[in-house]
């Protein structure tokens, strides 16, 4: 679908497309997972009621129940419109955007965001990541108010992020805590196989992943070296990896203009959301984000509450 489709939709029938991505085989209960339930009908019922069938459970469900949609009394074809805006939005779309396009309230426009954010959520590897691995991380933040207030590069008081790229295959993104060897090995020693070729900058940090991986190639971004080939045809670059890094900072600059560090987790996981479905239609991966809904819920208090950074699941 397009925008347009979904803007011409009623409500009844943004449910029963949500509906469709959730269930595909049938209704299945968000209480005990049971697949048999009978749709309850009558003036009194309101609209998509389910009703579990299973001896044990007997207990009433509509498809916004164990889901990321849970409680809202946002209309499901603005939620519709909101998945479709942000999955769209190669450099990402800003709360007060979604604000005034879809005629919420601010408030409700930035929670419906990071409910979204977290459908998004980049969930564990199915595996490791193999073959060539570009490995880069850099700093979040904005440019300091004062001059010399924060630098650029190792010693900033900015935030660091990593990124672990396989090449065309999956991505690994998130916040670290600080650019160090241990920290960055630990990292890759947790996505990465022992089998793969890793890639990277000549940062000292990486130093020595020779001895643990099949083979380790650096660029020396520091005498203007930024790709070149070996004897095997082997292309040595980061650039997939920095490419990343400049949607998310393009993203920082020109549509949020600043990211807090509690909450900077979170818009990685969008931004890798949709670099890993970059190939797909903006449709399509509405749809999928929408299936990672599944099993989630976002309490108000939790993104908001600066001491628990921790995302709940339903």
């Amino acid at each position: 679908m397009i925008l347009s489709d979904i803007l011409a939709m009623t409500e009844d029938q943004a449910r029963e497309h949500i509906e469709k991505i959730r269930w595909p085989n049938g209704p299945v209960c968000p209480h005990c997972k049971g697949t048999v339930a009978v749709k309850l009908q009558g003036k009194s019922t309101r609209p998509g009621l389910y009703k579990c069938k299973t001896k044990e459970c007997r207990k009433q469900f509509t498809v916004m129940v164990g889901s990321i949609f849970s409680d809202s009394h946002i209309p499901l074809k603005i939620w519709l419109a909101a998945f479709h805006l942000m999955c769209a939005s190669k450099k990402g779309i800003s709360a007060h955007q979604i604000h005034r396009m879809l005629g919420v309230t601010y408030k409700s426009a930035w929670f419906l965001c990071h409910r979204i954010r977290f459908a998004m959520k980049q969930e564990p590897l199915a595996g490791m990541l193999r073959g060539v691995v570009e490995c880069d991380e850099t700093y979040v933040g904005g440019k300091p108010r004062v001059k010399g207030q924060s630098k650029r590069g190792w010693g900033t008081s900015k935030q660091p992020v990593i990124a672990l790229v396989e090449r065309g295959g999956e991505i690994h993104v998130r916040p670290i805590p600080k650019v160090d060897k241990a920290t960055l090995k630990n990292e890759i020693a947790v996505k990465v196989a022992k089998e793969a070729i890793i890639i990277s900058d000549e940062l000292q940090g990486y130093r020595g992943l020779d001895k643990e991986y099949a083979a380790h190639e650096t660029v020396t971004h520091g005498i203007k070296e930024y790709a070149r080939r070996r004897a095997d045809g082997l292309v040595i670059h980061t650039n997939t990896a920095e490419s990343f890094f400049s949607l998310l900072k393009r993203g920082h600059y020109g549509t949020f203009h600043q990211l807090s560090k509690h909450h900077l987790h979170r818009y990685c996981d969008e931004f890798a959301f949709r670099w890993k479905h970059r190939k797909t239609t903006d449709g399509e991966r509405c749809d999928t984000a929408i299936a990672g809904a599944e099993g989630k819920r976002l309490q108000y208090k939790q993104p908001r509450d600066s001491s628990n950074s921790s995302d709940g699941l339903a």
